[in-house]
């Protein structure tokens, strides 16, 4: 598995604060002088694709589960590949942090289309020099988003139960392919987690530049 350096992905259940922490970094990261050009991004995009995407979760359109591993497959190449994409942005040094990316494919399709239909169409896609997981209580993350607006198709318990469950077993595999992986309590309050998510970003060698 290819490994991009000068890319780290934030992952965890719903609700388990990744939208937050990566917030929190772009902050630190302009308070800052010293550091490399950070270029915060997200999957699904706001592309086309990546809006279409938006919109099945949210039950406005209704496709298949295949249907939809594939449109995340298709967002993810336009956000790599893309002009401006990820790879352009690493490869010109500067350090590129998505909320979500390949694992949640192989985790959140993986459940609802099977392990090898995801694994197949996302099968050339470099893997993240960094994997930061939030680890929380999946009735805990439930909770966090009890009062949003809307509700997205996998927004539920039995349902975030397996995700942490899938998350659990495919990161010692990823850690295996040279993907560095950290594990944080995110239950913890949001300023300890986001020192703890600072501490694993200035390891990165990017950083030491």
């Amino acid at each position: 598995m290819e490994i991009l350096k000068n890319f780290a992905v934030f992952e965890g259940l719903d609700g388990s604060g990744t939208s937050t922490q990566i917030g929190i970094l772009e902050d630190s990261f302009n308070k800052r002088s010293s550091t490399p050009t950070l270029y915060r991004t997200f999957e699904p995009t706001n592309g086309f694709i990546g809006k279409l995407i938006r919109e099945a979760l949210r039950k406005e359109i209704a496709f298949t589960p295949k249907t939809v591993a594939m449109l995340f497959a298709a967002d993810r190449n336009e956000h790599i590949y893309g002009s401006g994409g990820i790879e352009e942005r690493c490869e010109r040094g500067e350090l590129v942090v998505s909320d979500r990316y390949l694992p949640s494919s192989l985790v959140y399709q993986g459940i609802t289309c099977g392990e090898d239909f995801p694994a197949l169409i996302n099968k050339g896609f470099p893997a993240p020099e960094l994997l930061l997981f939030f680890d929380i209580d999946p009735e805990i993350a439930i909770n966090r988003i009890a009062n949003r607006e809307y509700t997205e198709i996998y927004e539920y318990l039995d349902f975030q139960i397996l995700v942490r469950e899938r998350y659990n077993a495919l990161l010692p595999r990823l850690s295996a392919c040279g993907v560095k992986v950290e594990t944080i309590d995110a239950s913890q309050p949001p300023e300890e987690v986001a020192r703890e998510v600072w501490a694993a970003i200035a390891k990165m060698p990017i950083m030491r530049q």
